[in-house]
């Protein structure tokens, strides 16, 4: 049963992709990257395109409103060696759907098929789309789903919720059957999907044949490694703890730094640092030193604050 790692935007880059494969995953996708930007070699997006291109199931996410410009950055990525180009027609953020992208092409479904049209007539690697139910009702991903099968996509995302939703509410995972029944292609389920539980839930509610994870994996690496091995029946792999915790996130914090140089790299890892201390239950004092420290200060404080501090009552009981 296909267990995916979500694209989200400033925490699926490279350097936590290949963390999360280290542990196993279906498939990773990329963040979000803008279609005309990154043709156009606007700052920043490039560096953000390096997507992993090359590695072992990654797809390449792409957005956009324009087929041109993404015919355009299907074909660059594809050259560049991405092995599945996925399209972005879910993300909620105002700044995308202002510019009639993400979830707003749930509003205008022509124009919307005349993007996936573009894109996969473009490219030879198989084409995707990531979606949610609908703008603000259910009753555009069924239709897109359709269309969007029959202009050549060969595998849809539905996250449960509505665009006007944002990420409130409970995930619908029952009203994603009805994608389900309109294609014949493979449907995976997203959406508050944290655990074996949940997917197994997803999985009964909607009919999927995979699911997707998202936030659920934040400060968590190995969670879609051990989703994966519930839902296969087997034993799920033991989470790193103690030294072994903090020796994965130094290597994680020493690939961030190195992929985006030492001042930016410290400051897009430090939710990440943030996400493993909420987890190990990091003193207040201890967990400031090590999001303001530099980066030596973080690597000789990480083992002291990713080991669990015993509670009091063990401490006398010992």
């Amino acid at each position: 049963m296909p267990v995916l790692l979500a694209p989200m935007a400033g925490i699926t880059d490279l350097p936590f992709r290949r963390l999360v494969g280290r542990f196993g995953a279906g498939l990773v996708v990329s963040e979000m990257v803008a279609s005309q930007e990154m043709v156009q070699a606007k700052p920043g997006v490039r560096e953000r395109a390096e997507l992993g291109f090359g590695e072992a199931r990654t797809a390449v996410q792409l957005a956009g409103r324009d087929p041109h410009w993404m015919a355009e950055a299907a074909r660059m990525v594809a050259a560049n060696g991405a092995e599945i180009i996925d399209i972005n027609m879910g993300c909620p953020a105002k700044n995308v759907t202002g510019g009639l992208s993400g979830s707003a092409l749930l509003r205008d479904l022509d124009h919307a098929v005349s993007l996936i049209e573009a894109v996969v007539g473009a490219v030879d690697v198989p084409v995707t789309l990531k979606t949610r139910l609908g703008w603000d009702d259910h009753t555009a991903a069924p239709a897109l789903a359709a269309r969007a099968e029959a202009a050549g996509v060969r595998m849809i995302t539905i996250h449960g919720r509505t665009r006007c939703q944002f990420y409130k509410g409970r995930a619908d995972w029952a009203a994603i059957r009805a994608i389900r029944e309109a294609v014949s292609v493979p449907v995976v389920a997203n959406g508050d999907i944290v655990c074996g539980t949940t997917a197994r839930a997803a999985l009964e509610a909607s009919g999927a044949d995979g699911v997707m994870v998202g936030r659920g994996i934040q400060g968590r690496p190995w969670q879609i490694a051990q989703i994966a091995a519930e839902l296969a029946g087997e034993e799920a792999p033991e989470p790193p703890k103690g030294a072994a915790l903090a020796e994965m996130v130094a290597v994680h914090y020493e690939d961030t730094l190195g992929f985006y140089g030492a001042a930016l790299g410290a400051r897009v890892v430090r939710k990440h640092l943030g996400w493993y201390m909420d987890a190990a239950g990091t003193p207040g004092a201890l967990r400031r030193e090590v999001l303001t420290g530099t980066p030596s200060e973080v690597l000789r404080l990480l083992p002291d604050a990713l080991t669990p501090v015993p509670a009091p009552d063990m401490v006398e009981a010992a």
